[in-house]
């Protein structure tokens, strides 16, 4: 089909508010916004202020009511131990609610920051959306992160609870959290009320008596018992959870993601740039620790009514250089969301791409990759080994969704190697030089974004709004 990307985009840039109150239409809200877009408001303006929602309610309740209760939510596949397991939204509903009233019972409110230091697990997504139901701001930190990052993160965020497991897995290794996490609150001025932990079976872990919680019988109680919560309803503008960025120097740099811009502009993405309807399995190949977990193993996802996978393992040595196709077969998966230096492993173990016939593929239609740059050599193996389009496309943490990109869901555009696509809706982007002025095309400069930042994108850094000026 012709695409109808210049269309939309042009749409956007003549009137950016009433492209978003569009987009907005696709959110349930409890009360409605007052404006579109305040400039006034925050450091470079708001969306959709005076809305209140939940991103939560979003993402799981309304599907529930919707028609949506038996159809599989989320698919945990751990490649490394072995195991699947699959929860409809229904059961996804169930497992967040009790967690949501263990948090509660701890004393976690609207507002309260909540860490989640959790391997490739379901629990850690159930955590993520726990948090969002009572409008408790998440900050997922990589699983396995050492101790001075983590305890860093702890005297920024200040976590009221952390949430953590005993382990996690690696292929041919566990990886002990337990004693990480403790070292990290040791370190840490700010000291957490509580942990939670998820005892796996691979290995246990010692519980610090009034301290540390286990998360399946806590969770057990509080589901024998009949436990419900309701979704708090928050301001659009509240934050949902912050995202760290820095490394091990310095104060760590906070991104913030807002309930409700954060929403819109996620599922939009959803049908409109990854071309995926609701129902259908999407598979982003990430780590919930990164934003493209945030946006694209969670909350993308199951925003738009889809089946997410969770994958616990490695594009090669999980067993083999086949298990990304044993995926995509067993599942159903329409697209996959993956790093090119997978392929370019998966290509190192398997160049003739012997393995990709052994699986049935017929439902898998479009591979996206971003991250780093796509090397042409690596998208064009892909393209003749999988016979999809493969689409590379380019954003940022800061951004919570692609900013460039060969838009599937309005009909692709030619593909031209080398490039991440074209600017999406939200986005003006620019190359200038130094002096602030526009370069000839194929001239070095600097990457520029015009104001103001889109829906979803940051509106400021955690306790720091002088620093994001």
């Amino acid at each position: 089909m012709a695409s109808r990307y210049h269309e939309v985009y042009d749409s956007w840039k003549r009137d950016p508010e009433k492209f978003w109150a569009d987009a907005a239409k696709a959110i349930d809200w409890f009360s409605p916004y007052d404006n579109v877009f305040d400039p006034n408001a925050g450091v470079y303006g708001r969306w959709f202020g005076g809305a209140s929602c939940n991103t939560c309610f979003n993402a799981v309740d309304r599907h529930v009511t919707g028609g949506r209760a038996d159809q599989i939510a989320l698919i945990h596949d751990s490649a490394i131990s072995g195991t699947i397991k699959k929860f409809t939204y229904a059961e996804l509903k169930r497992e967040v609610v009790a967690l949501t009233s263990v948090l509660k019972n701890r004393g976690v409110q609207k507002g309260d920051r909540v860490i989640i230091y959790m391997p490739m697990v379901p629990e850690a997504a159930f955590a993520m959306l726990a948090c969002a139901r009572i409008g408790a701001v998440h900050s997922v930190v990589f699983g396995g992160f050492a101790s001075l990052e983590l305890a860093t993160r702890i005297d920024d965020a200040k976590p009221k609870l952390i949430i953590s497991a005993s382990c996690g897995l690696e292929p041919g290794r566990v990886v002990a959290y337990k004693p990480l996490l403790d070292k990290a609150i040791e370190t840490s001025r700010h000291k957490p009320d509580a942990c939670l932990i998820l005892q796996r079976d691979q290995l246990r872990c010692e519980l610090r008596e009034n301290h540390d919680i286990d998360y399946a019988d806590a969770v057990a109680r509080e589901r024998a018992a009949g436990a419900n919560v309701d979704c708090v309803p928050v301001l659009a503008t509240d934050p949902l959870y912050i995202i760290y960025t820095s490394g091990t120097t310095g104060q760590p740099k906070g991104i913030v993601r807002d309930n409700g811009g954060h929403m819109v502009a996620l599922k939009w993405s959803m049908e409109n740039e990854f071309g995926v309807k609701p129902g259908e399995v999407f598979w982003a190949a990430s780590d919930v620790g990164w934003v493209v977990g945030h946006s694209y193993i969670v909350y993308g996802p199951l925003l738009h009514g889809c089946t997410t996978v969770m994958f616990e393992g490695k594009p090669v040595g999980t067993p083999d250089a086949g298990t990304y196709w044993r995926v995509i077969s067993e599942h159903g998966v329409v697209a996959l969301f993956t790093a090119p230096t997978a392929f370019r492993a998966i290509k190192g173990q398997d160049p003739k791409g012997e393995f990709v016939p052994k699986y049935d593929l017929s439902k898998f239609r479009t591979l996206f990759l971003a991250g780093e740059r796509a090397d042409p050599e690596t998208i064009k193996w892909a393209e003749q080994k999988l016979h999809v389009p493969v689409i590379d496309h380019w954003w940022q943490t800061e951004t919570g969704s692609p900013m460039t990109i060969n838009p599937a869901g309005l009909g692709l555009l030619p593909v031209k190697y080398g490039s991440p696509g074209v600017p999406m809706p939200g986005y003006d982007i620019r190359v200038l030089d130094d002096g602030g002025h526009e370069v000839e095309r194929g001239t070095l400069g600097n990457v520029v974004v015009k104001l103001p930042l889109p829906a979803g994108c940051l509106p400021t850094l955690w306790n720091a709004d002088d620093r994001f000026r």
